[in-house]
């Protein structure tokens, strides 16, 4: 027989381990509930479209953009994150090419971007295909096609799952520089100023909501959605980023310390993505949203929210006779 687990402690308090149980229990609902695995059948358009390593800027949009056409026409929600990633490639590709935001190395900026998008292309093949990928990018890929989330945990999931879980090895692979040279310095202002591009997102997660909505007749999206929507939104996009680069730091100046990094990298981004997986909103009203979701205007929305009416209408007409 097994050694009986004491439940209080000398004083008659709970013990530690009884605290510890009864929060694991708390909790085990939701990091048990179910979500979609991998397609029963790869999709062979989706894999052929990813199946090789980016090439440069350019090629990241390109390939990115029809794989974003391409979810929306399987009526796929993992397209949802796919529309706020491309908008934000482009923005940063436009300062590379010298517009806003500016870089003071364009060339590591290129090589920075194209890094990251190996990342989240890998994640998508492998889940497609069925093979391992990390946590955060299972819990984003199958809430995605679960059909149980809203649009912004949908997008807020992918960007978890590629700022919190990718970045710092993205950054590691192109490297930042010696600890103590100006390189590392002039990487890390371009990095920062990355943050620019991302400042628009809340907007860009927003303004998608709203669309949504409106469309069907709920004025008030704030109102419905009490704190979550900007608690979301507000995640801590900048806070992500400068975990990925603390994390990237350590990686390069203290390397036999990877195995921690990793293992931190995978628990933050893990735990994050089941956090929003479970917004405090009521229940009957969560329902109430799916419900308005149904239907083809839902990622047409989505697209037309960051790409503009026209870009989307365009974009729905190309699936139409696709």
């Amino acid at each position: 027989m097994g050694v009986p687990r004491a439940t209080t402690d000398e004083a008659g308090r709970p013990s530690l381990a009884a605290e510890l149980r009864a929060v694991a229990d708390r909790y085990w609902g939701r990091l048990t509930r179910p979500l979609a695995g991998p397609p029963a059948h790869p999709d062979p358009d989706l894999t052929v479209l990813l199946s090789e390593p980016f090439s440069g800027v350019d090629d990241v949009y390109d390939r990115l953009s029809a794989t974003e056409t391409h979810l929306r026409s399987r009526d796929d929600r993992r397209a949802v994150f796919l529309t706020v990633y491309v908008a934000m490639t482009a923005r940063v590709r436009a300062g590379i090419e010298g517009g806003e935001p500016r870089f003071e190395d364009p060339d590591w900026t290129r090589a920075y971007l194209v890094a990251f998008a190996e990342e989240y292309r890998r994640a998508l093949v492998d889940f497609e295909r069925g093979r391992p990928v990390p946590p955060a990018w299972r819990v984003a890929f199958g809430a995605s096609l679960s059909d149980r989330t809203l649009v912004v945990q949908d997008a807020l999931l992918g960007i978890n799952a590629h700022i919190v879980n990718d970045l710092a090895f993205a950054l590691d692979e192109v490297g930042i520089g010696d600890r103590d040279g100006g390189e590392r310095a002039r990487r890390r202002a371009d990095h920062l100023a990355i943050n620019e591009v991302l400042a628009g997102l809340a907007d860009v997660v927003q303004t998608t909501l709203a669309s949504m909505y409106e469309a069907s007749g709920l004025a008030e999206i704030d109102a419905l959605l009490g704190r979550f929507d900007e608690d979301a939104t507000l995640f801590g996009l900048r806070a992500a980023r400068e975990f990925a680069w603390t994390n990237a730091a350590l990686l390069a100046d203290r390397p036999r310390l990877a195995p921690f990094v990793r293992w931190r990298v995978r628990t933050v981004a893990t735990g994050s993505a089941y956090a929003l997986l479970s917004p405090t909103i009521d229940p009957t009203l969560r329902d109430e949203l799916r419900a308005l979701e149904d239907g083809e205007p839902v990622l047409a929305a989505v697209s037309e929210a960051v790409h503009g009416p026209d870009e989307g209408r365009a974009r729905r007409d190309r699936r139409r006779h696709a």
